[in-house]
């Protein structure tokens, strides 16, 4: 028998749902019929999977030990011996990461899960005490955004679970203003604008396609765009989102005829001259426009973040001034 006392970051939670995080090894069908059989009790009660936890609920597993072996994965952050992070901002609540391009999110198959930005973030709270991960259940910083593997950009992570419900619904609600800078071959006409379409995304091919009419299975993409410089045959543009589609800035600004520099699935091999592998894009800038309640991230309503430094936009565009 095993005890979990319930803390701050698992209050709220449903009893199923913080089974499976605090007892990963356990699985789902198992889980539902040990609370059938009332192996799990709740301050010595029996409780049902719906069950809404509160802070200092003693809950008593009646399991074997074996589910509670955490695996190697989960764990991650402790073979970072060093972490690899830009930070733009932190607090109590959140950390803001400048994600170089080439580093993954996430862990992929067949990737190290230790060089993930997510690793590196956790790596990083531990070291510095933010996070205790023996004082905690089932909560574990999390990442509240994501961006492609060779897209670099701001990055939010979570430090608790309240502050991970609160960014979780404002991102949905589309809350967040977030801004894109690009570098693309030839001049924008006209220099600022709005693109409309539908993509078609094929899993197979990790690929979208833009459709100017609606069909099955493509979902309308809107993008905002406004042409900051032009040189050389290349202009810095800079677009927001009103859609998050799947690689919608990289497929929408090649169908216009303005593909990204590096871009050579959307671009081919022009977008790839000069010897540029990975598209200029970056999310370059993140203001927290809440126009409703923010609960304990209240004091970040208005406040904007600008990545320090974007490499391409120094190295086309010297001189201009994108902060």
């Amino acid at each position: 028998m095993k005890e979990l006392t319930v803390g701050p970051n698992d209050a709220g939670q449903r009893l199923d749902r913080f089974l499976m995080k605090a007892v990963p090894l356990l699985p789902s069908s198992l889980c539902q019929k040990y609370l059938r059989l009332k192996r799990f009790k709740l301050n010595g009660k029996a409780a049902k999977g719906e069950t809404r936890l509160r802070a200092g609920d003693v809950l008593s597993l009646y399991i074997s030990d074996e589910f509670f072996e955490k695996p190697s994965d989960l764990n991650a952050y402790r073979k970072v011996a060093t972490p690899k992070l830009s930070i733009v901002y932190e607090d109590e609540n959140i950390l803001l990461a400048d994600k170089a391009p080439g580093m993954l999110c996430h862990h992929a198959e067949g990737e190290p899960p230790e060089r993930t930005l997510l690793a590196n973030i956790q790596a990083h709270l531990l070291l510095t005490g933010a996070w205790r991960p023996r004082e905690e259940n089932a909560f574990t910083p999390a990442l509240c955004n994501r961006i492609d593997r060779n897209t670099g950009g701001i990055v939010i992570a979570a430090k608790n679970a309240e502050a991970l419900r609160i960014l979780n619904e404002k991102i949905r609600d589309r809350e967040l203003d977030k801004r894109y800078l690009c570098a693309v071959l030839g001049v924008p006409r006209p220099p600022e604008g709005t693109l409309r379409g539908f993509l078609f995304k094929d899993a197979a091919k990790n690929r979208v396609y833009v459709r100017t009419n609606p069909e099955p299975g493509a979902r309308t993409a809107v993008t905002d765009y406004r042409t900051l410089a032009s040189r050389n045959g290349l202009s810095l543009v800079e677009c927001r989102l009103e859609t998050g589609r799947t690689h919608q800035i990289r497929a929408q600004m090649a169908a216009a005829g303005w593909p990204l520099l590096g871009d050579g699935k959307y671009g081919g091999k022009a977008a790839q001259a000069g010897g540029e592998e990975k598209q200029a894009l970056y999310s370059y800038r993140l203001t927290f426009d809440f126009p409703t309640e923010a609960g304990v991230l209240t004091y970040l309503r208005g406040r904007s973040f600008t990545a320090s430094r974007v490499d391409f936009a120094e190295k086309y565009f010297p001189g201009y001034d994108y902060h």
